[in-house]
């Protein structure tokens, strides 16, 4: 019931947020992009994801100041904080704001460090790595597989991003295998509120109100991420890092677009609750690390 509370605390929040702040969204020339079918929408609503988790963070905080919560959990807690819901949501907020580069997947951002230039991948995977040192005390294998893990799963969660829900979608898959992998429900109170802060902008993702951008889709991945981490041993851990770099590294041959077309089950999946305009074969126009 924990875990359940949590995810439908970050839903109800972001949602609320969302409806609060649909038309400052709608009305902001800054955050304009154009999307899969050509119609102008705002980019970066996954800022509202951070908002909402920073604001579960704060009754987080309360109950961790009246003695309900354990020194260990309440340090988890401001991890949910600091690494992961405002972290990665900054870094995929530069991508959204500035533009980012054309540059796509981690070989183009290895080839844009030989050019001098440091990408917002490179710097999520460093970010991916120190999140794995706050989260996990180990040896380095354990720290550095988390960190992987989480900064693999980011990006994912960003591939993802090229049609209307798909990114959330992802999320409330990731939710369910790391509620159902067994671990300790209070530990996975963090990335369950993230996810939920997702679900959240589902149906206003859905019906093409706005876009998550970067700065949804690289929290909601971390978070999917992070859950694995918290929920598997290493072998696990392992299979599902093995998983996610395999998923980054076939993003730099095939389109994910194209094989969730060609697979009914996927593909009905892929188009439930969207609009009944929602192209068949065209993704999501929008800026990708």
């Amino acid at each position: 019931m924990i875990g359940v509370a949590a995810f439908a605390a970050g839903a109800l929040v972001s949602a609320a947020l969302w409806a609060g702040m649909r038309r400052q969204f709608a009305e902001s020339t800054v955050l304009a992009r154009s999307n899969y079918r050509g119609h102008s929408l705002p980019v970066a609503a996954g800022i509202v994801i951070v908002l909402a988790v920073v604001l579960c963070g704060g009754v987080y905080a309360v109950g961790v100041a009246l003695g309900g919560v354990s020194a260990s959990e309440a340090r988890r807690g401001a991890t949910v904080l600091g690494g992961v819901a405002v972290g990665f949501g900054f870094i995929g907020l530069v991508d959204d704001l500035f533009g980012a580069t054309g540059t796509r997947g981690f070989a183009g951002h290895l080839r844009a460090l030989r050019h001098g230039e440091i990408t917002t991948g490179l710097v999520k995977l460093v970010w991916g790595v120190l999140i794995g040192v706050t989260l996990v005390p180990g040896d380095v294998e354990q720290v550095v597989r988390a960190g992987l893990l989480i900064a693999a799963a980011s990006n994912v969660g960003n591939l993802f991003d090229r049609a209307p829900g798909r990114t959330i979608k992802f999320g409330l898959v990731g939710a369910v295998v790391i509620g159902a992998a067994g671990a300790p429900v209070w530990h996975l109170t963090g990335p369950l509120v993230v996810l939920g802060a997702g679900a959240g902008l589902l149906v206003a993702d859905l019906r093409e109100q706005c876009m998550l951008g970067d700065t949804g889709s690289n929290v909601l991945g971390a978070a999917v991420g992070w859950g694995l981490v918290i929920a598997l041993g290493p072998t696990g851990q392992w299979i599902a890092l093995a998983v996610m770099v395999a998923l980054n590294v076939a993003s730099e041959f095939v389109s994910f677009t194209r094989v969730i077309d060609g697979a009914t089950p996927l593909r009905w999946v892929d188009r439930l609750g969207t609009l009944p305009q929602r192209s068949a074969s065209s993704g999501r126009s929008s800026t990708q690390s």
